[in-house]
């Protein structure tokens, strides 16, 4: 059994910040003290002037396979997630096939059984015409299901109210939807269609794919869980206003209704349009300056639970189509997390809340087991980083399939050092180790 010390690092979990050693035996924490003694048998890793968190559990990827692998595949995107600290992700059901059906799911897991780097698990998806399969899913090894409330792919708009219904009625588990006003956003589409035809100056996005389209939507939903008594999970929230309508008044666990922001709505603001083009182009898409500092104060006072990549990887050539071809979404996991070690730089958020947000909360939401914390049992899924190392993301040194990043030339201060996986140092200082550790993720019912 391999055996690994990690000495003189500051832990950060639970709300605390303490120096603390760890010792993992095979692929689990064996021990957390102040001061563990290294035996002959036992590799030693000296961590000073580090911060050891434990691994980032992304509630939000689309790693693009089956059917859209040109832009992106499980193995790729996940290697790409062991450098940026990522341990475990949930990812999206909008594929080609669509994840709908249990054969479809089963799939999935099989795909990344042979090729993911971190460890996996897969949201259901939902549509009009697949409740009897939703019914008949395997709680131990899903987490939640997706519904597409607007800027659906495919068929999964669900937009039959009854349907829609008898789905927050009978399901127990999480409900992750997508909030955009289908309506509205095409009314305001119209507008701009008629006015500059295919090729809508990009700084008009947060026009058509408005905030009342947001809010909207999000109020809906949220309305319908507080009737069926759903457990729902809004993701992506990009509006001020949105915010109001989410709690902070019990802890997590207690609450059954969430929500989630993204790197890039805390990031960008719509006057980097005009610099950035088509490459910042999201649904919902990237809004006002004041709603970024909204996004910013819930999150900090807990209305908003969860921070999420949205990994969503076009190549160059579609991304530079003119706006109406443009399709949205971009590469975030590598840098997910530097950037929020950039951000506890400035101020604007503490290391121990971007653990609570990144590791704990989408653990505890989604019922995921023996990970998302450091603590004696677990699996030893841990991220060492350095808060003070500058770097800069270049083409160069981007890891994602597309080969390119919206934050290309950014330069950053923290940085992941090192990431263990199940108890194995798989990426350390640049450097990606053999592939052998993921494991699918586990449930408790």
């Amino acid at each position: 059994m391999i055996k690994t010390l990690i000495k003189g690092a500051k832990i950060v979990n639970e709300g605390q910040t303490a120096f603390l050693d760890v010792l993992i035996e095979g692929e689990r924490i064996a021990s957390i003290s102040s001061n563990i003694t290294a035996t002959p048998d036992v590799e030693v890793i000296d961590a000073s002037g580090k911060f050891l968190l434990p691994g980032c559990i992304d509630d939000q990827v689309h790693f693009r396979e089956p059917g859209l692998t040109h832009k992106a595949t499980i193995g790729t995107e996940s290697k790409a997630c062991l450098a940026g600290g990522i341990t475990s992700f949930l990812e999206m059901p909008n594929t080609d096939p669509q994840t709908t059906t249990a054969q479809a799911f089963k799939d999935k897991l099989d795909v990344a059984a042979q090729s993911s780097w971190v460890n996996y698990g897969f949201l259901f998806g939902g549509t009009n015409d697949n409740l009897e399969e939703i019914k008949a899913i395997d709680i131990k090894t899903t987490p939640g299901l997706k519904l597409f409330l607007g800027s659906s792919t495919g068929n999964m708009l669900v937009d039959d109210p009854n349907i829609l219904k008898e789905i927050f009625s009978i399901f127990r588990l999480p409900i992750a939807v997508h909030c955009e006003d289908e309506q509205t956003i095409k009314t305001n589409l119209s507008k701009y269609l008629k006015k500059f035809g295919d090729d809508i100056p990009i700084k008009h996005h947060p026009d058509i794919r408005s905030a009342e389209a947001c809010y909207l939507s999000s109020s809906k939903a949220i309305a319908l869980a507080k009737e069926t008594g759903a457990r729902l999970h809004v993701f992506h929230l990009s509006t001020a206003r949105e915010t109001a309508l989410f709690q902070n008044d019990v802890p997590l666990s207690e609450k059954q209704i969430t929500s989630e922001v993204c790197i890039h709505h805390l990031w960008f603001s719509d006057e980097d349009y005009s610099k950035k083009g088509t490459h910042i182009k999201w649904n919902p898409a990237v809004k006002s300056a004041a709603d970024r500092a909204g996004l910013w104060e819930a999150l900090n006072d807990d209305r908003i639970d969860i921070i999420a990549s949205d990994h969503a990887p076009h190549t160059l050539e579609e991304k530079n189509q003119v706006y109406t071809k443009a399709p949205s979404g971009g590469p975030m996991v590598q840098h997910a997390l530097a950037l929020m070690l950039e951000c506890v730089n400035q101020g604007k958020i503490s290391l121990e809340k971007v653990v609570e947000k990144m590791c704990h909360n989408p653990a505890i939401l989604f019922s995921v087991k023996e990970r998302g914390y450091i603590r004696a049992g677990y699996y030893a899924d841990l991220v060492l980083v350095d808060i003070n190392k500058e770097h800069t993301i270049t083409r160069d040194n981007l890891l994602y399939k597309c080969g390119w990043s919206p934050l290309e030339g950014t330069t950053l201060r923290g940085a992941v050092t090192h990431t263990f996986l199940n108890g194995a140092l798989m990426y350390e200082n640049g450097l990606i180790k053999e592939f052998n550790k993921a494991k699918p993720l586990s449930f408790m019912t």
